[in-house]
């Protein structure tokens, strides 16, 4: 061990140069971490591109996937931001010993939205030289930094006054009308009505939780007025319902689907159903636009079904719910509806008896993996791979890559299953994966016989993704009439998404024109003619 210092001088000095090294190794240790959370960062996001690359060139390979997909997403996030946290510490660490800082590359930004309004805050220039103080400046040039910001909600109250005026002739008193107000006593404007539904129906917000954010931005609403401004919104909409219903059953094919929706009753809450159609006929190059029609009931009985497609013919892709079986009936008028099974709901029930990792994370309390059923999953997904080289193609292309491609593997598949059946008991789990297929083997096989039918119900299923995410957020509907209210309002909402336009920013337009314009130019506001006319005036 070196001898210490026997003078305080020499002692300062050895202290002073002792701090020196363990700031230098505090800041290497610092820029080490920060480099280490780089490779992190970087090493998360070339994962999930990964994934994403396999999954458009192989399709879904699992159920997981989309599972898979928002893990790695959340890790990355995570990834970047403490690379970010340790650049900063990193950076303080190397100022204070005069260091290079971190060099971490960031991935490019991509530019702000061009039709974004822009505003210039110009930092004043200096006015004299500051190397030899000369006032003889002239400009060369600009240098500008764009950094994104948004602004809080701001309310405003408007005052349309209108003058009264007498006549000094006849004493007449005249005065402009009164002016539009969307809703009765009209004190909400569009922008708030659209607000307050989009909140509610779309992202799942509660009438509560916006009055009290509203409360703390400045403007107090009770929840019985915002509740009948949601009512009368709700009125006034009823006829582009009508309007957007009559667009939907005018399909020839339609996805069908329901899921479960808690109702408040007496005392307890029951378990009503939200139904939805949808057409889209995007798969097969069709011209219609997407939209989709939601109902609602109390109970699942097939009679709600019936009645919802009352007088409408046609192919109804859906499950293989029971409820739907009157439909499909022969003595039914005007005829019968042509039954499209899912096979996504088909491979699921084969893939729960082969799912490993499932397995494995249930222990010694998990069933035995089934050969068989791992046998039917590696059949029925090359159908899968086939289907998705058909997306976009017409009707009548889609229809020959099938019968060239599919066909082959759906009569091996019934086949292998036929005889493999023959040899189990009707109480294997796996045998009653395959009597479900084999005992709708037609409704199965429909899309051998018309293009324009999918191999999956996956349109109704997205369609009823917002309902299932929000449900924990708003708890119940508070009675029939309010499920019905939701209903209608998930179907302008989600069909506007469908068509690729702001739900909330459609809303209040149509809710500031509605009421002025004729009943035949009503459909100048549905989704899909809203944003044909909006993109023709922003290009003229």
């Amino acid at each position: 061990m070196d001898a210490l210092p026997d003078t305080i001088d020499a002692l300062r000095a050895a202290l002073i140069e002792a701090r020196g090294r363990t700031a230098v190794a505090e800041a290497d240790a610092a820029q080490a971490r920060a480099e280490r959370s780089g490779d992190q960062a970087l090493i998360a996001t070339l994962k999930l591109q990964i994934e994403k690359l396999q999954r458009d060139l192989y399709g879904r390979r699992s159920e997981r996937t989309s599972r898979l997909l928002g893990q790695l997403e959340f890790q990355l996030e995570e990834a970047e931001a403490s690379s970010s946290e340790d650049d900063l510490a990193a950076e303080q660490a190397a100022k204070a010993t005069g260091q290079i800082g971190p060099t971490r590359k960031v991935p490019t930004r991509k530019p702000f939205p061009a039709h974004l309004p822009r505003e210039r805050i110009i930092i004043p220039a200096p006015t004299v030289c500051p190397c030899c103080g000369s006032t003889r400046l002239c400009k060369l040039g600009e240098s500008i930094t764009e950094t994104a910001e948004r602004i809080p909600a701001r309310w405003k109250i408007i005052q349309t006054v209108r003058e009264k005026f007498s006549c000094r002739d006849c004493e007449t008193i005249s005065q402009p009308p009164a002016p539009f107000h969307t809703t009765p006593r009209g004190w909400a404007g569009p922008n708030l009505l659209a607000t307050l539904l989009f909140e509610k129906f779309g992202q799942h917000q509660p009438l509560n939780r916006q009055c009290e954010r509203f409360a703390k931005e400045g403007m107090e609403i009770s929840l019985s007025t915002a509740a009948d401004q949601v009512g009368a919104a709700c009125r006034v909409l009823k006829p582009l319902i009508d309007r957007l219903e009559a667009h939907v059953l005018a399909a020839n094919r339609l996805h069908g689907d329901d899921t479960t929706v808690p109702v408040l009753a007496k005392g307890k809450t029951d378990t009503g159903r939200i139904w939805v159609y949808v057409r889209d006929d995007r798969p097969f190059g069709g011209e219609a636009a997407p939209a989709a029609l939601f109902r609602y009931s109390r109970d699942r009985g097939g009679g709600h079904p019936e009645a919802h497609l009352a007088g409408w013919a046609g192919v109804l892709q859906a499950d293989a719910y029971a409820g739907y079986n009157r439909l499909c009936d022969a003595s039914r008028q005007p005829q019968p509806v042509a039954e499209a099974l899912c096979w996504a709901h088909a491979r699921r029930k084969f893939f729960e008896l082969a799912d490993i990792a499932a397995n494995k994370r249930r222990g010694k309390a998990a069933p035995p993996i089934s050969p068989l059923a791992l046998e039917a999953v590696r059949r029925i997904d090359p159908l899968f791979d086939i289907e998705r080289e058909t997306l976009g193609r017409s009707a009548a292309d889609r229809l020959a890559l099938r019968a060239e491609r599919s066909k082959p593997l759906l009569d091996e598949l019934e086949g292998w299953m036929r005889a493999a059946r023959a040899g189990m008991s009707k109480h294997a789990p796996v045998a009653k994966a395959m009597d479900y297929m084999l005992t709708r083997w037609d409704g199965f096989t429909r899309f051998l016989r018309d293009g324009r039918v999918c191999l999956t119900n996956n349109s109704a299923e997205r369609a009823l993704r917002g309902i299932a995410l929000g449900r924990r957020a708003w708890l119940f509907c508070g009675s029939d009439r309010g499920g019905q209210r939701a209903a209608a309002m998930y179907s302008l909402i989600v069909s506007a998404k469908m068509n690729d336009i702001d739900p909330q920013a459609w809303l209040a337009d149509v809710l500031a024109r509605i009421n002025d314009l004729p009943q035949t130019r009503l459909d100048e506001l549905l989704p899909w003619e809203w944003k044909r006319l909006h993109q023709t005036t922003t290009a003229a």
